[in-house]
C-alpha cells in the first residue's frame, strides 16, 4: 500500500510541474502537452526529464 502510495504521489506531482511549466511557457510557445507519456516519463525519470521535453520540443518543432 505504501509503494502504491509513493508511485500515486509521484504522478500527482509530475502533473502540477507539467501544469506549471505549461502557464509559464505559453508566452514562448514551448507547451508541452499533458498526457500520460509525458506524466508517466516525468514521474518515472524525474525532474531533469523535463528539461529532456523542452529540448525535443524545441529541436522537434
Amino acid at each position: 500500500m505504501k509503494k502504491i502510495w509513493q508511485i500515486l504521489k509521484k504522478i500527482i506531482i509530475a502533473a502540477f510541474i507539467l501544469y506549471g511549466y505549461n502557464l509559464i511557457a505559453t508566452r514562448f510557445n514551448l507547451v508541452i502537452p499533458i498526457n500520460i507519456f509525458t506524466v508517466g516519463s516525468i514521474s518515472l525519470l524525474g525532474f531533469p526529464m523535463l528539461f529532456v521535453l523542452v529540448l525535443l520540443k524545441v529541436l522537434m518543432f
